[in-house]
């Protein structure tokens, strides 16, 4: 079986961030199941001890905390070291915090920047030069369509978001050359434990807000979610292929409301071209 999985270029090699739950689960079940190996990663150790027992030597399961890079550098390394090869690098650990531009303070944002973007990037770097040893690999980052568009209260977590895309982007083009692939994943509203105390941090709030905040979490109770379950078939689809897409919405809600998006800004652009274009003073 490991032979004809290795003859259709299946048998590949994952190493998952966040893997005890949500997405990151989900996908290390997924591909532990389909014969891949997983390097799977947790803040605590005993919440991803089941995969070990279910699948043996397919995986190595690791206590890792992105934000301590040395921790990060020496655990890519020990679980490159471990199965020899890396294929796919996938950021997932991350949380949103909760709270409006007024209420959130510098060190809730710095400790979300932490995990969302700096605990990526110790990933990234920490991967880059054995994939490039190798002669290749995939770096899959999970992003959200709110990497995009932005909702009130959760104002942060959407910034962090456009800039891990923004990181994305310019990585691509970078490690292009070296023959690394980078593929941002960005999911719709899923019924995941995102939305748990464990993946959401609160700051401390003002009454001002109170009523505000009581409808927008009225009407995200009643948004209608992703079966988590679902996506598997989609990110093999993404890792098996040769071209994948530097983005990818992971399902059916992102793309109408990011096209209506685009459309509004380039409306309003257009609307106020004559003033940019006034501002542009005389070529020299």
């Amino acid at each position: 079986m490991a032979h004809q999985n290795e003859m259709s270029g299946v048998n590949k090699v994952w190493f998952i961030t966040g893997a005890s739950r949500g997405f990151g689960r989900v996908w290390a079940d997924a591909a532990l199941q389909r014969g891949d190996k997983v390097a799977a990663t947790a803040r605590k150790l005993a919440s991803i001890a089941d995969l070990k027992e279910k699948y043996g030597a397919n995986v190595l399961t690791l206590e890792l905390d992105v934000t301590r890079p040395d921790q990060v550098k020496a655990v890519v390394a020990q679980a490159h070291a471990h199965f020899g090869r890396l294929d796919i690098v996938l950021n997932n650990a991350g949380y949103s915090l909760v709270g409006t531009i007024e209420e959130a303070s510098a060190n809730d944002v710095r400790a979300l920047y932490e995990t969302n973007i700096f605990g990526a990037l110790a990933v990234i770097q920490a991967a880059l030069p054995l994939l490039r040893k190798q002669g290749g690999g995939h770096i899959l980052g999970v992003s959200s369509g709110l990497g995009h568009v932005t909702m009130p209260v959760i104002g942060y977590y959407c910034s962090s978001k456009w800039a891990f895309e923004a990181i994305h982007e310019s990585l691509a083009a970078e490690v292009k050359p070296f023959g690394i692939k980078v593929t941002i994943i960005e999911p719709g509203a899923y019924a995941t434990e995102f939305g748990s105390q464990d993946s959401l941090k609160f700051a401390a709030g003002l009454d001002i807000y109170a009523d505000f905040k009581a409808q927008l979490f009225g009407h995200l109770k009643d948004m209608e979610r992703g079966d988590p379950n679902a996506t598997p078939e989609a990110i093999f689809k993404i890792v098996d292929a040769e071209n994948p897409p530097l983005r990818f919405f992971l399902g059916s809600h992102n793309l109408p409301w990011v096209r209506g998006a685009y459309a509004e800004r380039l409306a309003t652009w257009e609307a106020w071209e004559s003033v940019s274009n006034s501002a542009q003073g005389e070529s020299k």
